[in-house]
């Protein structure tokens, strides 16, 4: 992938962000394409990752569970696209920033409280697949900011809100996030006719997943 096509790509849709979509497992440090935040809430409301999120959720021991979210699921890195999962190998950032809150509670209370947060515009919000965190990617301006440390101002505010704090992992402009199966994910209403399209098609061809 070059930053030639990364701009083709793009070209006509400059509403949307784009990123690096690789296929399981998290050994696979190749992009397998570019999507959106519209190409993930497609993923997630679908049924592409039920079965494992279903087997994912009943593991009761940590070390399996880990081991098996590793190898079963697909991912994306959401503030890039890459030529490989790397943070040298990146080709332009997306825009995006990927929040990740762990042991939550209640995930859709807590979802309803970023909602509401005076700070941050939500792109796209989903259960993780745990199913006891949440994942919270909002749109930010990095304005010939690093990217770690615009992560790290972003992480204060939040903390300061009353908010718990966020994972640190999220500083690593390469950092993967795994895609479950959540019927309940929410996208920020100006994607709706996006939705409806349905990208995968007249772009990406029959859906790749």
């Amino acid at each position: 992938m070059t930053q030639d096509y990364a701009t083709n790509f793009w070209c006509g849709m400059d509403d949307l962000h784009g990123f690096s979509f690789y296929r399981k497992p998290i050994q696979n440090i190749e992009p397998c394409r570019a999507i959106t935040v519209v190409d993930v809430y497609r993923y997630l409301v679908g049924h592409y990752a039920k079965p494992q999120t279903d087997i994912l959720r009943s593991l009761t021991s940590p070390s399996e569970a880990k081991k098996y979210k590793a190898t079963h699921f697909d991912y994306c890195t959401f503030s890039g696209l890459f030529r490989k999962r790397n943070e040298k190998e990146l080709i332009q950032h997306s825009g995006l920033l990927c929040l990740d809150f762990d042991h939550v509670g209640n995930p859709d209370r807590f979802k309803e409280r970023l909602l509401k947060h005076d700070y941050f515009d939500t792109e796209l919000m989903f259960t993780s697949p745990s199913g006891d965190g949440v994942k919270w990617i909002i749109s930010i301006d990095l304005k010939g900011w690093e990217h770690s440390r615009y992560f790290r101002a972003v992480a204060n505010c939040i903390k300061s809100t009353g908010l718990p704090p966020v994972d640190k992992s999220g500083s690593d402009v390469a950092r993967s996030c795994f895609l479950p199966y959540d019927p309940q994910a929410y996208i920020n209403p100006k994607y709706s006719e996006y939705v409806k399209e349905n990208l995968f098609r007249p772009i990406l061809g029959e859906c790749p997943f």
